[in-house]
């Protein structure tokens, strides 16, 4: 049974609320609401959580918006033609900003940037079945090559989907993959290249152009032509703002796709991601369903179904509000924090920064080599009395001997914020560095 508030007595059934089944009797609104609110109250503050990507602060309007258009079924176009027209044009401003040549894309909303990541996958493994069969040759061992720093969905559509996982690793001192031995691991199975703008694990760029030339050259050579998919999860909604002259985008004849998350750096709450083609023939047929359940004849490629409406309005809120300008100077903000993170910490005893912020807003750390007084782990438990939520975890093979901390900068982390941040560090390393051993 749950343990109820004494105060709450006559609100709630008599015999108690049960933790994991069904009560006989109802209770008020405000009852349920309020014992909600007091188990929630234990969690961590959301804007000291420094593990997510995730965004957790909206405007109030953004936040009305929502409230308003929860009861949206976005796949419902009869019913609600303006929600589904809307999502229609952000498909379209990704595919501009992310530089269509003839900036008309085929694309759509998705439950978040993992499901975008599984569409674009199976557009590939398509794509390329289809390629083999028309040329008479098997098609039952599909690969799909890319870093053992993508993120778990990628893994988990190679499970799905029994497609071969072909890993290359990523290296010091940039700790993204080598375009060569990219390059090395495809052959005439390969699906495609998950080429990363942003890894999870320490914010950085693979590089997609010098991986793009080489598969140029595969091509030549060895008659292979393998697509490229960008996952811009975390840098679609960075890149184009702060670094406009990276190429890494459509501008690459090899890039097909594209995925972002729109509750990441898309400054949106959780619930909405994107995936876009560069042409409609990179989406093969047998992936889109017509389907007439809900009137009309809607097109339908996407795992999930049914869905609000509001995440995919919050994200038309979000560029109406604050346009090309507006995010870029939100963006910018929060590298220049990141940065200004990178430089004080590089200062600290016993730290070393090896990711300073300069491609995402993310500042990776790690213990200087050598450094027996104390571990990243040891930093994570000290600064949780604090209460900063800071990951401490490996990097992923061949690097799995280095620890580190992640720090992600979203909207909202002012340089305040980051001061006192810096403060509680410096004291918890040097009370570890000095083997202080407080109860």
């Amino acid at each position: 049974m749950l343990p109820v508030n004494p105060l709450y007595s006559g609100l709630v059934p008599p015999d108690g609320v049960p933790r994991f089944q069904l009560s006989q009797k109802s209770m008020t609104a405000d009852a349920a609401s309020a014992l909600i609110r007091d188990e929630l109250i234990l969690e961590s503050h959301a804007r000291l959580n420094l593990a997510t990507y995730c965004t957790t602060w909206m405007e109030p309007q953004a936040r009305e918006l929502i409230a308003e258009c929860l009861d949206r079924n976005l796949m419902d176009h009869d019913q609600y033609p303006q929600t589904a027209d809307i999502e229609t044009r952000c498909v379209n401003i990704l595919t501009n900003l992310w530089n269509d040549p003839d900036g008309v894309g085929v694309g759509a909303s998705t439950a978040g940037s993992s499901e975008a990541a599984m569409l674009a996958g199976l557009a590939m493994k398509f794509a390329w079945r289809n390629r083999r069969r028309a040329a008479g040759l098997a098609a039952d061992r599909p690969n799909l090559v890319m870093s053992t720093a993508v993120h778990t969905c990628w893994p988990k559509f190679c499970r799905y989907w029994d497609v071969e996982p072909r890993y290359v690793p990523i290296s010091e001192p940039d700790y993204c993959v080598d375009p060569d031995e990219v390059a090395a691991a495809c052959d005439e199975n390969t699906i495609g290249v998950v080429a990363i703008l942003g890894s999870s694990a320490l914010g950085k760029y693979d590089p997609v152009a010098e991986i793009s030339g080489r598969l140029d050259r595969v091509q030549a050579e060895r008659d292979l032509n393998v697509p490229i998919h960008v996952d811009a999860a975390v840098g679609g909604f960075i890149t184009p703002f702060l670094d406009p002259e990276r190429v890494w985008d459509f501008r690459l004849p090899r890039v097909r796709s594209i995925n972002a998350s729109g509750h990441k750096f898309g400054l949106v709450y959780p619930g909405v991601g994107w995936i876009v083609w560069e042409d409609r023939a990179d989406l093969p047929e047998e992936l889109v369903f017509d389907c007439e359940l809900l009137g009309g004849c809607v097109p339908t490629f996407t795992l999930n179904f049914s869905r609000s409406g509001a995440p995919v309005v919050a994200q038309y809120y979000s560029f109406l509000r604050l346009g090309f300008e507006g995010f870029r100077a939100v963006q910018h903000t929060s590298r220049e924090v990141a940065c200004f993170l990178a430089k004080e910490v590089a200062q600290i005893p016993g730290l070393e920064v090896i990711a300073d912020g300069a491609d995402l807003p993310v500042v990776g750390i790690r213990v200087r080599p050598g450094e027996d007084a104390m571990t990243v782990f040891d930093i994570h438990d000290r600064m949780r009395r604090h209460g900063w939520q800071i990951p401490a975890y490996h990097l992923p093979p061949d690097l799995e001997h280095i620890g580190v901390l992640r720090l992600v900068i979203r909207h909202g982390f002012s340089q305040d914020m980051a001061e006192h941040l810096l403060r509680d560090l410096r004291t918890e390393v040097t009370s570890l560095l000095q083997a202080d051993s407080r109860p």
